[in-house]
């Protein structure tokens, strides 16, 4: 629509007659467009993007809809005729116009279920479960028709769901998604990370814009499925969207980006895509050759005439076999031919940056590099987390008050309970990381805060704008997750997690409290909310606290931390400390253990009752790993 309508002068023309224009990033709005998109839902039956409001100065729509061409076509009205249509409607019959949005404002009131007097329960979990197992696509991974998504909430339930009831359909149904979207085209075989996603349902031809979201979501569940598994490939893929991050999205300052356009000079995935010959005219003809046959590159191409390099259906073991190479020597091979693609793309014209950096999504990325340096033993990956969340803290506070966006050194828009929950998430994973109590207590600073200003004292939950914030035409309170969890679900799964880290039970019971609160939207469409209900398998299930006190440098103390941390250990929590009075300000609970004979002990605690110490580390790490 920006270029066909807004851009045209006769378009312009009654616009700037009749109308006043506001146009919203939704990035930097989210407020807005998730209340307006509601009452898009509700006046048409659908919602999506470009969303197009009519509204009275008073800020309450009276029409609604997404794409308008300019005139009437595809069986779509035309932004011409209903900008005149509108007008007249809204200037001769101003009854009519008064009745639309009373019915408007009345319908946002309702759709705030109330508490209900039921909590959900571990029946939930399966309930939840059954309708991902139904969804799922048993020939080309993931959940649902084209366009697909990746879905990574799903897959963090799904993982979840296999450690604590072992059922192993849910870990395939997971193995098989990241497989089969990182041997397709949703994946950069030449510069890695993942697209949005897939217009076609075999992960073929991706929608070629690329989201931070989604790359550290993908990189959260890749790390996490290699705990699981112990299987290379997935620390490879968790390693290369790494890469791409630190070579594509991140700013000078340490902090990311949001997101990479899908057009260069106007073209939809110019800067991804390939002509046949261009293979051998920068590989030569041997390597050529192989590329093009692994890739499955052809003269006709698979999009538009052109080649998005891909894997599917490709079994490199075979491939090796079939020219007689060992298989080391064929990667060896392949990641020369990457390297000079990579090399040869790099002189096109780049797709535009969106240089925003929003809290929300940068706390993703940061709690997702902070498992991976954790995982895998990286420092790197460690310190690239550090340094934004140090840039968040110099950067996007203002008085103490948490802001959403960042860009060209202006701070702006108080924090959403998106951008409260996603940095309290990655404090969280520092922490577990560092065992630095400074981030500890920041995620106390910010749970406190966040409660304070978003939280309904009245229903329960949290509300999407804080108390200080500007007031729309109706709060909102959001729990189902979209592209990325909602704000909360994540919120009540680290409230969770704090919540048995500290000993501060205030944090279970708001948790607790939102297991009413939620009863009927979850228990409405129970797998639209899966991230959420991790933290009710957190409360559902045993929980561990672990408490390890000793010296870091330790030899027993590193040995019992490599064990543990490269496990996949959902229930279980670790404070470690030098000495007990290291938890006065962050886990008063802890301060009464005492370390035996100078040697590292080991508290292990379920439901905080907790077993007699140990300084025997093997035992200790046992303990910790039984489910």
């Amino acid at each position: 629509m920006a270029h066909e309508s807004f851009e045209d002068e006769e378009v312009a023309k009654i616009l700037n007659e009749k109308y006043v224009s506001i146009k919203v990033d939704r990035e930097e709005r989210p407020d807005v467009d998730s209340i307006y998109m509601k009452v898009c839902q509700m006046m048409t039956g659908h919602g999506g993007w470009p969303l197009t409001i009519f509204m009275t100065p008073d800020k309450v729509p009276f029409y609604a809809g997404t794409y308008f061409p300019k005139t009437s076509k595809y069986g779509r009205p035309g932004l011409m005729e209903a900008l005149t249509q509108l007008y007249q409607k809204y200037v001769e019959d101003p009854n009519h116009i008064a009745s639309v949005t009373k019915s408007v404002t009345d319908a946002l009131t309702r759709s705030i279920t109330p508490k209900s007097h039921n909590r959900l329960t571990k029946d939930t979990l399966d309930k939840a479960y059954e309708p991902l197992a139904k969804g799922y696509d048993f020939t080309y991974g993931g959940f649902g028709e084209a366009p697909k998504f990746p879905m990574p909430q799903n897959l963090l339930f799904l993982l979840r769901h296999y450690y604590f009831t072992g059922n192993t359909a849910a870990l395939k149904m997971v193995e098989k998604t990241l497989k089969d979207m990182a041997s397709g085209g949703i994946w950069d075989h030449i510069g890695y990370g993942f697209a949005r996603y897939s217009t076609d349902e075999e992960w073929l031809v991706p929608h070629f814009e690329k989201m931070l979201y989604d790359n550290a979501l993908l990189l959260m569940v890749y790390t996490e499925c290699f705990q699981i598994t112990k299987n290379p490939f997935y620390r490879q893929i968790s390693e290369q969207i790494i890469t791409f991050i630190k070579r594509e999205m991140i700013s000078d300052e340490g902090a990311f980006y949001s997101a990479i356009d899908a057009d260069s000079e106007g073209v939809e995935g110019k800067y991804y895509v390939w002509e046949y010959e261009e293979i051998f005219d920068t590989l030569g003809h041997d390597l050529g050759e192989l590329y093009v046959d692994v890739y499955d590159l052809t003269p006709e191409g698979n999009f538009e005439g052109k080649n998005i390099p891909n894997l599917i259906d490709q079994d490199l073991e075979y491939v090796a076999r079939e020219i007689n190479l060992p298989l080391d020597a064929l990667l060896k091979k392949l990641e020369v031919a990457r390297t000079k693609l990579l090399e040869k793309r790099e002189e096109r014209i780049y797709p535009h940056v969106d240089d925003k950096i929003l809290t929300a999504w940068n706390g993703l990325m940061i709690a997702a590099l902070a498992k991976a340096g954790r995982v895998f033993a990286n420092q790197e990956y460690i310190q690239m987390a550090e340094n934004a969340i140090e840039f968040i803290e110099k950067n996007l506070y203002d008085k103490h008050r948490l802001m959403a966006r960042y860009r060209e050194g202006e701070a702006k828009y108080h924090a959403y309970i998106d951008d409260y929950a996603f940095l309290l998430w990655a404090y969280l994973e520092l922490f577990e990381t560092t065992f630095s109590k400074k981030y500890l207590k920041q995620a106390h600073f910010l749970s406190e805060q966040m409660l304070e200003l978003f939280w309904d004292e009245e229903h329960g939950g949290f509300y999407f704008s804080g108390k200080d914030s500007e007031q729309l035409i109706a709060k909102d309170k959001e729990i189902y997750d979209g592209a990325i969890p909602s704000g909360n679900s994540v919120a009540a799964v680290m409230l969770t997690r704090l919540g048995y880290l500290s000993g501060n039970t205030t944090y279970l019971d708001k948790v607790e409290e939102m297991y009413y609160t939620f009863f009927n939207d979850i228990n409405r469409i129970s797998s639209a909310s899966p991230f959420f209900l991790q933290s009710l398998q957190l409360m559902e299930y045993k929980t561990k606290e672990v408490v390890i006190l000793g010296k870091k440098d330790n030899d027993k103390g590193i040995h019992l931390l490599k064990e543990v941390q490269t496990e996949f250990l959902p229930n279980v929590v670790f404070l470690s400390g030098e000495a007990p009075e290291d938890f006065s300000e962050v886990a008063p609970f802890a301060t009464a253990y005492k370390q035996i004979d100078d040697e590292t002990t080991v508290y292990i605690c379920e439901n905080f009752a907790c077993r007699q110490p140990t300084t025997n580390i093997e035992n200790a790490i046992k303990a910790i790993k039984e489910k």
